[in-house]
């Protein structure tokens, strides 16, 4: 097929399986990060927008206004090309430097709040109060704000029905990152209408609110809900069978680990769900086919986890992680 616009490479991303010795389970891994902007988030963006302008929200040559931590802004400046809009950005110190320099590759804005935080400290609220704030100035603005737009977890629809039909044997888990809610609420409802006895296992950062722990800070980008800011209203929890939470260095350390073992570069929020996936399948809590998506790629995040020296800098190396898995895929000790 001949394709006249990048937004049309969206979706069809391939499936790649783990096979897991000793257990009666293998992992399968959706490579969203093959989307053309290079994460899940494309679908959602895309979805947002040809949403607004249907229902008259947004108006034909307008701005898109968004706070985001990179992957949903690189969805929404694919969008704003095919739909002829303009596009802001709002940024904060947490989000991966190529993640901007991706989105102001393609045309949008960005805009960068200012504020004495932390280097793990994610500034949402401040990127949201910000983007609000645009909105409601620039005339013919919208502020997209994923974590309530229905449309978000309205996206994933195609996603799943791609996943039947790539692994006709069933699907039995699903394990997922939650941030937004969109994706995990999107995938999950749509699992269990297909067969209910489908497990979904939600994983968050260590430090993220949404299932009820304290808060503190994290560096897993793009993902969880900081202390002080608000769970956005897409998540249902009732899809969620169980919430789990992952720490840096068990994201991080896996994200290096699946790049040296299988030659596969995820980000670290997907080396979380890997982690806890595999940490289910163990502990016989998972079988079958146990499913994760890539979120994004790890060549988003070279100059950060998969760097010795920032991460050693952050105390979130962790040989004893990688041991782990290698005990869980290899039966073997680990070994740079």
């Amino acid at each position: 097929m001949l394709y006249t616009t990048v937004t049309q490479l969206i979706g069809q991303t391939p499936v790649v399986s783990i096979e897991v010795p000793d257990r009666d389970a293998s992992l399968v891994l959706k490579m969203e990060k093959n989307n053309p902007g290079g994460s899940m988030k494309d679908r959602m963006a895309r979805n947002m927008v040809a949403a607004a302008l249907h229902e008259g929200r947004l108006a034909p040559g307008g701005i898109v206004v968004e706070s985001s931590s990179g992957n949903t802004g690189t969805g929404l400046a694919l969008a704003a090309l095919e739909f002829g809009l303009r596009f802001i950005a709002v940024v904060d110190h947490h989000a991966a430097p190529d993640k901007v320099r991706m989105m102001r590759a393609l045309g949008a804005e960005i805009r960068c709040i200012e504020g004495d935080f932390a280097e793990d400290e994610v500034a949402v609220v401040e990127r949201q109060r910000v983007a609000a704030q645009l909105a409601a100035q620039l005339p013919g603005a919208m502020f997209m704000n994923q974590s309530d737009n229905p449309a978000n977890p309205e996206a994933y629809a195609g996603l799943v029905e791609e996943l039947f039909a790539q692994i006709p044997s069933g699907i039995d888990a699903y394990v997922g990152c939650v941030g937004t809610g969109g994706s995990i609420t999107g995938i999950a409802q749509r699992l269990k209408r297909y067969n209910p006895m489908v497990r979904t296992i939600g994983v968050e950062p260590a430090g993220s609110i949404i299932f009820g722990k304290p808060g503190h800070p994290y560096y897993q980008s793009g993902t969880g809900t900081p202390a002080g800011d608000e769970v956005g209203k897409v998540l249902d929890y009732s899809c969620i069978d169980e919430a789990v939470q992952a720490t840096d260095a068990q994201a991080f350390e896996t994200a290096r680990y699946i790049a040296r073992r299988k030659g596969l570069l995820v980000g670290g929020s997907t080396g979380g769900a890997i982690y806890k996936a595999l940490e289910f399948i163990f502990a016989g809590k998972l079988t079958g086919k146990v499913v994760t998506t890539v979120v994004d790629g790890g060549e988003k995040y070279l100059s950060t986890i998969f760097d010795d020296e920032w991460m050693a800098k952050r105390r979130l190396l962790d040989p004893a992680i990688g041991s782990q898995l290698d005990d869980w895929l290899f039966g073997k000790p680990y070994a740079m």
